[in-house]
Formats: structure tokens, sequence, C-alpha cells
């Protein structure tokens, strides 16, 4: 079943993501809670999840920006697409991603984009499978310390 997140859900996208990039979970915090609640509070702001036998298994972020450009139409940003490593190659994350998409058209959305850091070949091909191109712009990342 593919939903948004609820406020229930942190603890399983928090583990979740230690098959993104994460090394730990987070310590639970005064920050950390109130940032989930900035996140599900957030009407431009989709956690999407894939729940299969009551676990979350797969998820991506869907962050909906308004924009004065392209005849005032806002525009989406895909982040944090990730499968737990036991429920890969079974397509819940392009189950995610078409999902995010949904939402994207019902916001009028002229695009979408996201980022990967990911060199593997497999990794790009999902994402070209799922309708993204990297010809189309160059991505510049300055991480802040």
């Amino acid at each position: 079943m593919i939903r948004e997140a609820n406020k229930n859900d942190l603890d399983e996208i928090l583990n979740l993501y230690l098959y993104l990039h994460e090394t730990s979970v987070p310590e639970d915090s005064e920050h950390l809670r109130s940032t989930w609640n900035t996140i599900i509070n957030d009407a431009n702001h989709h956690l999407i999840v894939c729940e299969i036998d009551g676990r979350i298994v797969a998820s991506c972020v869907c962050v909906i920006i308004p924009n004065l450009t392209r005849n005032v139409r806002p525009y989406a940003f895909v982040e944090n697409v990730v499968t737990h490593a036991d429920y890969r190659k079974r397509g819940y994350a392009t189950e995610c991603l078409n999902y995010a998409r949904q939402i994207a058209r019902q916001n009028n959305c002229y695009k979408m984009m996201l980022l990967t850091g990911s060199k593997n070949e497999s990794t790009l091909n999902f994402y070209r499978n799922a309708g993204y191109n990297s010809t189309d712009k160059t991505a510049f990342v300055q991480w802040m310390e």
C-alpha cells in the first residue's frame, strides 16, 4: 500500500533511512520531534511510504515548491528514495515515485527533479526507467558545514 506517512511512522522511517546513507538513527530529541512535526504538518512536504504487511519497506519525499516562473507553476523536488535491502527489485520505490508524480500533477507542477549521488548504473537506469533524465539540467551541490 502506498500512502503518505503519518505521525506514528517516524521510527520506521528512520530505520529505513539506514539503507539510504545514514549510519545510525538520530537520537530522540526535541529537535528531531520538532522537525518531524514540521514535515508532517507541511502541506507541500509529502513523505511517501510503501507499506507491506504492516512494515514500511520503501519511501521517497516529494516537496512542492511554489514558483514565480513558468506561468506561476510550482515544481516538485524528489529526495530520499530508498528501499529496504530485503525488498528491492519488486517495484516498491517505483510505486512511491509514481505516487509523487500524481501529487506533482495534482499541484500543477511543470517539472519534477531529483538528485542522486549514486554512480551505480543500475540505480541510474532505475531513475531513467521512472521517467527522469540526466541530460536537461546540470546539478551543482554545495555542502554546508
